[in-house]
């Protein structure tokens, strides 16, 4: 099996690859990533000499290189996106340039290729719930409310017009929130680990009550392992992890773990459009495929805080720039 993994020099994408690497030593992976901000070869330093990994630095967006990579593979799998809302909500701009017209250059080469296809989503997708609102499954309506997750949403629906109209093999996953090592540190868990290290105070968005489910990152790779060899074709599979908290609680727990005290938690304004509630029912990939997450949130959150006390040098040069200008000298854009 040759697989195209596009973003997988990301966070999610970077610990598939090393999940496959590691489960089926025959497989040969093929990695295409622009590495933007959040995209880093580091994540992968444990797995730069292995053979059946290929590097290839570009966009998804160009599809004379989308063309001919896919062209070689049996299979892609797009993790690439533009993926943090603040940033959607400050420039909407290169979250449609990726996360939808890139989707459609990968689809167009798929479809002319009828390579199988399989799409990373979210679930905020579906909007916000109200506190007895029953947890997003597979047939819950789409209702986005940022840019970023408009974008998402967008790209989801070409995936199925592609496989209704044109019967490409396709598959889509909608997951709760991530967190784990090698996570880019702006979003809650890495930033305010990080920040919390440095010896910084942590920013909680107005009253720190919205709620979401975390899902640690190497159960969410084995969900995709399993979508991509036994998932039915033309279905969407929610991946949920069980760990339904408050991000005050989230903050709370990484001082309890870091011996820290509340002083260290500043509240800051909210941000426009903040979704309240996400919560996710993974029934359907737990019945079809037998997958359930195998790491709790105490165990999740203890392995995730060890993991960046260990790395502080790989957070720390993202945290300066250091790695973005080194590949923007290093490599050339295709």
């Amino acid at each position: 099996m040759k697989i195209l993994v596009c973003g997988g020099a990301g966070f999610i994408g970077s610990n598939f690859i090393r999940l496959m690497l590691s489960k089926y030593p025959d497989y040969q992976i093929v990695n295409l990533d622009l590495l933007t901000y959040a995209g880093n070869l580091e994540n992968l330093k444990d797995v730069e000499n292995n053979g059946n990994h290929k590097f290839f630095k570009g966009d998804i967006n160009d599809p004379t290189l989308t063309d001919a990579l896919v062209r070689g593979t049996d299979m892609v799998i797009n993790f690439a996106a533009e993926t943090h809302v603040d940033r959607s909500i400050m420039d909407s701009g290169s979250f449609l340039s990726t996360n939808v017209i890139g989707t459609q250059v990968l689809l167009e080469a798929a479809k002319k290729y009828n390579r199988r296809y399989h799409h990373i989503s979210t679930d905020e997708v579906f909007g916000t719930l109200a506190p007895a609102d029953p947890p997003f499954d597979e047939n819950t309506a789409y209702n986005p409310r940022s840019p970023y997750s408009a974008s998402k949403a967008a790209s989801d629906h070409l995936v199925r017009a592609y496989f209704h109209t044109y019967g490409l093999p396709v598959t889509i996953s909608n997951c709760s929130n991530n967190y784990g090592p090698y996570q880019f540190p702006e979003k809650l868990h890495a930033l305010f680990i990080t920040n919390l290290l440095e010896g910084k105070q942590v920013p909680v968005y107005g009253d720190g009550l919205q709620r979401r489910d975390w899902l640690y990152v190497e159960d969410h790779c084995e969900a995709i392992d399993a979508i991509i060899h036994n998932g039915r074709i033309g279905e969407t599979y929610c991946v949920g992890g069980d760990g339904d908290r408050t991000n005050l609680e989230i903050t709370n727990k990484f001082l309890e773990l870091l011996n820290l005290g509340e002083e260290m938690i500043v509240h800051v304004k909210d941000r426009p459009g903040h979704d309240r509630r996400y919560a996710i029912n993974s029934g359907k990939i737990r019945s079809e495929l037998g997958w359930a997450p195998k790491t709790s949130f105490e165990e999740g959150m203890k392995k995730t805080v060890e993991w960046y006390k260990a790395n502080v040098d790989w957070w720390k040069k993202i945290k300066s720039g250091e790695y973005l200008k080194y590949y923007e000298e290093q490599y050339t854009t295709r």
